[in-house]
């Protein structure tokens, strides 16, 4: 039977169905085949690879060399799954030629399916252009990582009427401008659930409650890979950090003990 890959299409008619749209980041080959077979639906190569794979503080310092090598990557590694690639900081903030260019980019040079930005209303006219370009755009809303050194903290949005209604003005906007699709994060549970109820795009909830249309989790966090952070929205599926270390005690100690290689290892 021919596999059949997910597209824009298939996230919208999920939220129509009330089916949930299943989401994880990805960063290389290896990983994205396993998320391929695990039936994923959506697989973000997120700039969040700045923090879990390239040791930076924040999402801030992350290129578009960066994520155009980790894009095509898990694109090699993935044959179903619809592949969103994070546009990242400055990339789509100095022009709006330069930030087609570079979403552009993305589609031809490292075969994602579509881009993602960050902003609500502001990003919209962008976001239409893009649209009108061919280039289709997950939105992203409620906390922005690439705000961080401008607020300073990461903070729940919605909490309040007022951000509340601001969050709802962000979604309603790149609907319009024909966003596929738009991520909430850390926006609070209640609020994360009207905006679900009053677009008709799928939301995509990062610590934003259960209500919206899909989840999505960081891979480290889901994988127990927190290192020193461990949000309080993410849930551990597995404990590979102490998996790993094991095995690295272990291989350590047949090596100095001089049990490893032993015979069957050996040519």
């Amino acid at each position: 039977m021919r596999e059949q890959k997910v597209t824009v299409a298939t996230l919208k008619k999920k939220k129509r169905q009330g089916k949930k749209i299943v989401t994880l980041t990805a960063y290389d080959y290896f990983t994205s085949r396993l998320l391929n077979r695990a039936g994923i639906d959506l697989i973000l190569v997120g700039d969040s690879l700045g923090m879990v794979v390239l040791g930076y503080e924040n999402t801030v310092p992350v290129t578009m060399a960066d994520m155009l090598h980790h894009t095509r990557a898990v694109v090699r590694g993935n044959s179903r799954c619809l592949v969103v690639a994070d546009m990242p900081f400055l990339s789509y903030h100095i022009s709006d030629l330069e930030a087609l260019r570079n979403a552009g980019r993305f589609i031809q040079e490292a075969g994602a399916h579509a881009v993602k930005l960050e902003g609500g209303k502001e990003a919209a006219p962008l976001v239409k252009k893009m649209v009108r370009a061919g280039i289709p755009v997950l939105g992203h809303i409620g906390l922005l990582p690439q705000d961080i050194l401008k607020e300073g903290a990461y903070r729940v949005r919605g909490k309040d009427e007022r951000s509340a209604a601001s969050l709802f003005e962000d979604a309603r906007a790149l609907e319009e401008a024909g966003a596929f699709a738009v991520v909430l994060e850390c926006v609070a549970a209640k609020a994360a659930g009207e905006i679900t109820g009053s677009v008709k795009i799928p939301t995509i909830g990062i610590g934003s409650g259960a209500d919206c249309d899909g989840q999505i989790l960081v891979l480290h966090d889901l994988l127990g890979l927190y290192g020193e952070v461990k949000p309080k929205f993410a849930r551990a599926y597995a404990d590979l950090e102490k998996t790993m270390l094991d095995a690295f005690q272990a291989y350590k100690r047949e090596v100095e003990d001089g049990a490893f290689p032993a015979d069957e290892h050996s040519f």
